[in-house]
């Protein structure tokens, strides 16, 4: 198992905590990563946007002047995707990008993630987050006491006073801890977890 420090809000060493390797020590698998990434983004898409076609565009019901003997190129309507108001060659119309993985890949691409931030020394542990008031500013001295400047912090459940403290901070996201995702871990710097969040993700995955 890996054995790594844990801290304290004031980011002072306080003991260490093995992590269990059926969840912070896989063998990474980039491949699985990158597809839950891809997931998780196409299933955030709206997919809302339209344009009109040939066939969606007002007028064009006739000719605009015969076939031959004119000079102009041949033209059988005004709403020709060449003429000004015409309809758009293989609009876009709304349509559904998600799509779905197997809960094993995306069990297994979650693992890959927590190793991988693991091994790269990205990942660090404190004995909790406790806050008795709604403040930014508490909660920007705690990230400098750990040295955290991009990261993403996992709580074990919904603490208001920590959530509503780091709303403000553009580079600092909070999740619970049962609702961690790949795309949120691997986009940021740093993962921060208090023990009982560690708890709660080996229980769930291990």
């Amino acid at each position: 198992m890996a054995s790594v420090a844990v801290y304290n809000m004031e980011g002072k060493e306080v003991g260490t905590i093995e992590l269990n390797d059926a969840v912070f020590g896989v063998k990474v698998n980039e491949h699985l990563v990158h597809m839950a990434v891809v997931q998780h983004l196409a299933n955030k898409r709206q997919g809302t946007q339209k344009a009109k076609t040939r066939g969606e565009v007002s007028g064009g019901g006739r000719k605009p002047w015969k076939q031959k003997g004119t000079g102009h190129a041949r033209q059988g309507s005004t709403r020709s995707p060449q003429w000004t108001g015409g309809g758009m060659v293989f609009a876009p119309v709304p349509r559904d990008y998600s799509f779905k993985i197997n809960k094993k890949e995306k069990r297994a691409a979650l693992k890959s993630a927590l190793t991988s931030k693991v091994q790269d020394s990205n990942l660090i542990v404190v004995d909790e987050l406790k806050f008795n008031e709604i403040k930014t500013k508490n909660f920007v001295a705690v990230m400098n006491n750990l040295k955290v400047e991009k990261g993403l912090v996992v709580i074990e459940g919904n603490d208001a006073n920590v959530v509503l403290s780091a709303r403000n901070l553009p580079a600092i996201d909070t999740i619970q801890a049962d609702e961690i995702n790949v795309y949120d871990i691997m986009k940021a710097k740093k993962v921060v977890l208090t023990k009982n969040a560690v708890a709660k993700i080996e229980e769930v995955y291990a």
